[in-house]
């Protein structure tokens, strides 16, 4: 298998090249956004660019990203654009500066929205532009940009002013260019249309010529663009070299036909059309195709066409056809072949006779149709009305070759495409895993397309919604699989040996050599299928590792996933393997086949079972694992083996290799959508059009839904009537009690429920309307007495919630979707668990399902939830996260087993206790089904006799005293807060009695919930119980859902709502996933609510493949598309979490976001930051020793300069007092990260003056965390690189709650359009660092003002460090241990004769501050002072040379991890 070519990667300008560029000066005379006095508009300097610039440098992305990043559409283009200077050299500007957008992600649409009235002429000069000749102005490079620049159009249509111009180009009036006969034929199928067509041609009549020729135009627009690029198709010759310009044509003009198949609002009339030009046969049978490396991709994109072509789904209606539709549709179609055949065509008599399945595969329509003449194969499909007419005695101008390809594609049997996905393999072999168009390297500059599906707004059915999710997952997977084979590999040297085979020069943790491998069994197949049931093999491995590692390999787990793998190394022992360099040449590789696990076999040669029982102890190193292999993998294997000879891949692997747990779950959620696909999806019905993306957005919403919930228990939400009031700005509050005395929480609210579906009332009574629709009926209610005991008392909240957070609360209680985009610090958490309380005490009958996208929020969740009313026993937590929750209390499902056994012994001792104070003989605590019969025969006669004696008669009440004395259960509450009854009132004791029972009966209620427990005796059966039955809130992430729906399903788990938490940090396949955990009801699914709570304005799902994010868009979550779609969302618009000053970085990404009243109240935030002059900084950081990023590997950048900055700040911060633990260090890299993390530890890791922040992580895994003190270092010094996306910067602004200070090369970041907002309030601050380092922490100085005490201005990192030392040492000299124990300097700090520098003293250069700050390090213990060490790190003297020599930087930046790292893979952070 040849290697591919290594792609190359798009190289980023340094801020010095950048403005030593040609466009960088111009920017700043034209149009750059900074420059105050600009020279007037110019056209000269756009045709200079576009020549000079761009067509000249043959459209390099350096030259254009320099272009786009100088904000020369913003600020130049668009803003002088009319349509008197379009230009050639203008409109082409345009294009490639709005394609760059797209490549790098950002916003493209919003500069034209500003001034969109010359929109509609820029749009028809690129339709003309696109079908000018080659040979005219416009060369075929150009002309591609101009199909990229239509995709990107056709792919926007959420953009109104988009939508508007190509509309006109996909609609019903562009069958127009049909030719006659196809179009009578369309029309007769569908008699409405004809209605709709001969309206058009009225409408036509009346325009004027002009007018009209112009709406033909655009009409035939797509029809000759398909036209001209066959022509293109057709001059690619066979073997002579090709320009590469015309093959990338061709590659985008695929992907742009493949767009427009997949989306119905441009598929519905465009197919047919596509279908009458005969594109696919055209380019099936071109030349291209037959070329194998000029032609691999463009294959690859064909065949997607022909799959969406095909697609199973009614174009005009948009419905999904079923197989047997799909079947009925192809028998019409040969059907009429045959009676066309048989009624004119008599050398076709045997095809018309035969039955369907006989003549309908490829290989007997050849046979059937290959001997015709050309003439009458051309009549053949002028008769089906593929063709025109072939006039009399005249010749066909088609190939014979075309008319036969025409025929025959149209006819044969297609397998479908359930039956297709059900033969697939789902690991990844070595084919797809290293085909660069299909699983692109990290380097994907996003220049070209590719063979994959995208992700957009809509989707032609749940099927096609499913299929392009599950071809993603399966490639992102493949990517990580590859990633892990080529570390793993690389790691363990194969190399070849002297006598040809296979020597490993090195060793992996996560791979073995392989001892011996076979096939132990072969399942016969099921019926109707051709592939295996069950292949199992066995694999030796020899163990001679370190203990840890031999028990991580003995403790694969069932269904764990391996790779099997074939080197044959080229390469002589001793080769050094070289990472630049491609991979499958180096090592050999062969073969890579996936399994998996299912068990280590003992002595006997039987499979270990996982369980309870310890595992035996096998002796010797030698180990044999079962493992199942893909069925479908295996049958392709052995089928090209016997009937191509090729060799028996399963006879040569020769490595076995596992992954981690967590990162190896891919299988089964393949698995998971895949058993969807097979089955009938059942969607509720007021969902299944959004999640498709059509119709009303709103549809879903409470208010639009017919069953709406008009009077609510909102239980404990409210505080006081005054809080419910101002909840409901501009309703008017109507209290069913006038007392105000008795206007206390809990409120029950009745809402007008508008009917109808809320059509309009007739005018008249409109303003009653009006004034009905904003009247609440506010009903106040006492909740019953549960009982005498403290604890009996229910758990309230106890915040005040805003307007925006009841909005969210109130849709959250209703049926229907409800959306809540919760910025940073708006209390997301809090609105989401009470809602489900809420939810728990109104209908006591539903069960929620909660899921998360970490097993952190899900863990926050419950330590919520558990603080509000409640009943523990309905909790119920699913996966592995459970351990880290912080409580004593266990709500796993073992653990709520356990919870359920004790509770139980609990209850049956308070029974006991209640049976003595009875009286009442025998054994009735023995078991719940006793204590049943006690509480039957005992306890409710005596209850139900005191009630008859007590209760009021015939009006007459009786005596208050008579209450308390012929209560029955004294005894049994004498351990309650005595008095029980207060003899105030006759309504109060009852009250107080009926509580009492109340409590008792509780006790009968839960023992009789808990008898199931005694009849299920094993620890599995009772979970499956309680999760089936007894639990009401079952909380999981979204990865265990994935996972586990089979076997949730299979135990007939039923829920009827959904909330799910950072629902915009989840992929879209596994937010849909939850949706159908269930079993269908009667062919309804019961979902009745589905809450999503979210912030699309923070960072999307991780995904490691640049090429799957940024051209497949799978970065999009289901939250963010229906954002796009126009779902209505509540948006929470007040924030507690920070200062109102570090709020307004971020506040402007989102609607009317404010502050909370304590944010400027509480102290805590009026308090200005100790020893720093601001509470936000950006501190510019310049190169260190010459040097400003650096990149050991792909996209593992670091910067010495800056991670060194860092860390003295941390430090200075520490000792002025902060506790270490209220600062976090972030970073928008791993490579930073892994820096700054061995900086610490050599500094200040274990000194106890200094300490460790609370984390030093990236930016992306600190999402939705925060930290008083944020220090942030941006790294890059080149390009803005990721953080260019708004979303990471919303991030990175909104963790710290009292302060940030950022460290950056300023004159990069501050040129960024994108950022500006942000980046004009930080760069209104002084950019270098002003401390006060006599201000002690904690201050008592008020926030802006100007402190009493010296300000210090610090220009540079090495300035920083020196003084940081310098306060060190200080510090150390006055503590009370100094003055008993001379400080001993070392040799190498201070020579004979030197003086000791003292806190006062400067020091010169940066090497000498590094060498003075890596001294800093751990201390001997909390009493003694830190020493300094032997030889500081940095100096590169010996300790006895009389004079420093030239220094090292302190800490070189980490390249590449040890092997007990394990890989550092370069993840999205």
């Amino acid at each position: 298998m040849a290697a591919p070519a290594q792609p190359k990667k798009v190289v980023a300008p340094t801020v010095s090249q950048i403005n030593a560029e040609f466009v960088t000066q111009l920017a700043c005379k034209y149009w750059a956004p900074h420059i105050k006095k600009k020279s007037p508009f110019d056209i000269k300097v756009i045709e200079d660019i576009y020549e000079k610039e761009i067509v000249k440098s043959r459209f390099a992305i350096r030259k254009i990203m320099l272009l786009e990043f100088s904000q020369y559409l913003e600020n130049y283009l668009w803003m002088n654009y009319s349509p008197e200077m379009s230009s050639k050299a203008y409109l082409m500007s345009i294009c490639c500066m709005v394609n760059e957008k797209f490549r790098e992600n950002v916003p493209a649409w919003e500069t034209f929205k500003k001034r969109p009235e010359h929109f509609p002429f820029f749009f028809k000069r690129i339709l003309t532009a696109a079908l000018a000749d080659t040979d005219g102005d416009f060369s075929l490079h150009e002309q591609t940009v101009l199909l990229l620049f239509l995709d990107h159009c056709f792919n926007s249509l959420e953009v109104d002013l988009i939508r508007s111009q190509v509309q006109q180009l996909i609609s019903l009036p562009m069958w127009l260019s049909l030719q006659p006969a196809r179009l009578e034929l369309e029309l007769k199928k569908t008699p409405k249309l004809r209605k709709f067509w001969n309206l058009i041609k009225k409408n036509d009549e009346k325009m004027s010529a002009d007018a009209r020729e112009q709406a033909y135009q655009e009409r035939r627009f797509l029809s000759r663009l398909i036209q001209k690029f066959i022509s293109v198709l057709k001059s690619i010759p066979l073997s002579e070299p090709v320009t590469m310009d015309k093959v990338h044509y061709c590659e985008r003009f695929l992907e742009l036909m493949i767009d427009l198949e997949a989306l119905l609002p441009t598929r519905r009339w465009f197919n047919t059309v596509l279908d009458d030009s005969h594109l696919l046969v055209h380019c099936y049978l071109s030349t291209l195709v037959r070329r194998e490396d000029d032609g691999h991709l463009f294959s690859q994109l064909l065949d997607m066409l022909k799959f969406y072509t095909g697609f199973e789904i009614n174009d005009q209606t948009g419905n999904a056809l079923t197989e047997n539709e799909m079947t009925t549709i192809h028998y019409d179609r040969i059907t009429s072949l045959q009676r066309a055949a048989f009624a004119h065509f008599p050398e076709l008599y045997d095809f018309a006779l035969s039955n369907v399945a006989e003549v309908d595969t490829r290989a007997s329509l050849v046979k059937l149709f290959g001997p015709l003449s050309s003439n009458t194969l051309h009549q053949v499909a002028s008769y089906l009305c593929l063709l025109p007419t072939l006039p009399k005695n005249e010749d066909t101008t088609f190939d014979k070759e075309f008319l036969l390809e025409l025929l025959v594609s149209r006819h044969e049997r297609r397998i479908s495409q359930i039956q297709q996905l059900n033969r697939m393999p789902l690991y990844p072999t070595e084919k797809i895993a290293w085909d660069e168009n299909i699983v692109p390297t990290e380097y994907y500059s996003g220049e070209g397309c590719l063979a994959l599906p995208k992700l957009n707004l809509q989707f032609l059915t749940l099927h096609d919604y499913l299929l392009r999710n599950f071809n993603l997952f399966r490639l992102e997977s493949t990517y990580e699989i590859r990633q892990d084979i080529e570390d793993s590999v690389s790691r363990m040297k194969p190399w070849q040996s002297e006598y040809g085979g296979v020597v490993f020069g090195g060793w992996a943790r996560m791979a073995q050599p392989i001892v011996a491998f076979t096939v132990v069994e072969v399942a016969k197949p099921n019926i109707g299928e051709n592939w295996p049931t069950r292949v199992r093999a066995d694999v030796t491995i020899n163990l001679n590792v370190r203990d840890h590692i031999k028990d991580e390999w003995e403790g694969l787990r069932k269904h764990d996933v391996c790779f099997l793998i074939t080197v044959r190394p080229t390469k002589p022992y001793g080769t050094k393997f070289d990472r630049r360099r491609p991979f499958i040449e180096q090592v050999g590789l062969v073969y890579v086949r996936g399994c998996e696990i299912q068990g280590m076999l003992d002595d006997k040669g039987r499979v270990i079972e996982d369980g309870p029982e310890p595992r035996p102890n096998l002796r010797g190193e030698s180990r044999t694992f079962r493992v199942f292999l893909d069925p479908n993998q295996y049958q392709q294997d052995m089928t090209n083996t016997i009937q191509n000879g090729a060799e028996d891949v399963y006879d040569t692997f020769n490595v076995i290799m596992r992954r981690k747990p967590k990162e190896n779950n891919f299988k089964a959620v393949l698995e998971t959508i895949r058993n969807l696909m097979n089955t009938d999806c059942v969607v509720p019905d007021w969902l299944h059009d959004i999640i498709l993306g059509y119709g009303d957005p709103s549809s879903a919403h409470y208010s639009k839904m017919p069953n709406q919930i008009a009077t609510l228990d909102f239980n404990d939400t409210f505080l006081s009537i005054e809080h419910l009031k101002a909840s409901f700005p501009g309703h008017n509050v109507r209290v069913t009690v006038d007392d105000p005395a008795l206007q206390v929480p809990p409120f029950r609210i009745t809402f007008p429920v508008r009917s109808g579906k809320g059509k309009k009332r007739k005018d008249s009574d409109g303003d009653e309307d009006t004034e009905e629709a904003k009247t609440l009926l506010v009903e106040p209610h006492v909740t019953p007495n549960r009982g005498p005991y403290p604890y009996n008392q229910p758990k309230r909240n106890t915040i005040q919630f805003t307007h925006t957070q009841i909005e969210a609360i109130r849709a959250g209680m209703q049926p229907g979707l409800t959306m809540v985009v919760g910025p940073p610090g708006t209390g997301k958490t809090d609105v989401a668990v009470q809602i489900i309380s809420n939810i728990y005490h109104n209908f006591p009958e539903q069960r929620t399902l909660i899921v998360t996208h970490s097993n952190q929020a899900l863990n926050q969740l419950f330590e919520k939830i558990m603080a509000l009313d409640i009943d523990e026993r309905h909790l119920l937590r699913l996966g592995h996260g459970e351990e880290e929750l912080e409580t004593e209390k266990d709500f796993s499902r073992y653990g709520r087993v356990n919870y359920v056994l004790a509770r139980r012994i609990e209850l049956l001792e308070e029974v006991k206790r209640l049976q003595k104070s009875l009286g009442v003989p025998g054994d009735a605590s023995y078991t719940c089904e006793t204590a049943g019969y006690f509480f039957l025969y005992q306890v409710m006669s005596r209850w139900e006799e005191y009630m008859s004696r007590v209760k009021s008669k015939g009006g007459a009440t009786p005596p208050v005293a008579e209450v308390a004395t012929c209560f029955p259960f004294h005894e049994y509450f004498a351990n309650a807060p005595q008095p029980i009854f207060k003899g105030r009132s006759y309504e109060e004791d009852m009250e107080i009695a009926e509580g009492c029972f109340r409590h008792i009966k509780k006790i009968f209620t839960q023992l009789e919930e808990f008898r199931a427990s005694e009849l299920l005796r094993s620890g599995l059966d009772r979970s499956k119980y309680l999760l089936v039955k007894e639990a009401k809130i079952i909380a999981m992430t979204c990865t265990h859902a994935a996972l586990k729906r089979h076997d949730l399903v299979k135990l007939g788990f039923k829920y009827d709502n959904i909330l799910m938490e950072e629902a915009a940090q989840i992929l879209e396949i596994e937010t849909f996933i939850p949706l159908l955990l269930q079993n269908p009801q009667d062919g309804f699914s019961r979902l009745k609510r589905w809450i999503m709570i979210g912030d699309h304005h923070q960072l999307p799902p991780v995904i490691k493949n640049m090429a799957f994010q940024k051209y497949s868009n799978m970065e999009q979550s289901l939250f963010t598309r229906f954002v796009r779609v126009g779902v209505p969302t509540v948006d929470l618009d007040a924030q507690g979490r920070a200062r109102a000053s570090l709020c307004n970085l971020y506040n402007w990404r989102y609607k009317n976001l404010g502050n909370l009243p304590h944010v400027q109240l509480l102290p805590e935030f009026s308090t200005a930051n100790a020893g720093l002059l601001y509470d936000f900084q950006l501190i510019n950081v310049e190169d260190f020793q010459g040097v400003g990023e650096s990149e050991p590997n792909p996209y593992f950048y670091q910067n010495l300069g800056e991670a060194e900055y860092v860390v003295a700040l941390f430090m200075y911060m520490c000792l002025l007092g902060y506790p270490a633990d209220r600062i976090s260090i972030l970073t928008t890299y791993n490579g930073q990260k892994h820096l700054i993390r061995d900086i610490i530890n050599r500094r200040c890791g274990n000194n106890p003056l200094i300490g460790r922040p609370n984390k030093v992580t990236t930016v992306d895994r600190f999402q939705g965390q925060q930290n008083d003190y944020i220090l942030l270092s941006l790294v890059r010094t080149r390009a803005v690189g990721h953080l260019r996306d708004v979303r990471r910067l919303v991030v990175a602004m909104s963790r710290a709650r009292l302060g940030l200070y950022i460290f950056a090369r300023v004159s990069l970041f501050q040129n960024c359009f994108e950022l500006t907002p942000a980046f004009t309030q930080l760069t209104a601050r002084p950019l270098h660092l002003h401390i006060i380092p006599t201000e002690p922490f904690p201050t008592t100085r008020k926030n802006g003002e100007r402190p009493p005490h010296e300000v210090q201005i610090i220009k540079n990192m090495p300035q920083m460090a020196n003084f940081v030392y310098n306060m060190y040492m200080h510090l150390i000299q006055t503590t009370h241990h100094y003055q008993q124990t001379f400080l001993q300097l070392p040799p190498a700090m201070v020579e004979e004769g030197e003086e000791v520098q003292t806190p006062d003293t400067e020091m010169e250069t940066e090497e000498e501050a590094l060498a003075a700050q890596s001294d800093i390090i751990p201390s001997s213990g909390p009493e003694t002072p830190a020493p300094l060490p032997e030889t500081p790190p940095c100096q590169a003297e010996a300790s006895s040379a009389p004079t420093p020599g030239p220094a090292e930087p302190p800490l070189s930046p980490k390249t590449s991890p040890s092997e007990e790292d394990a890989p550092i893979t370069q993840s999205k952070d």
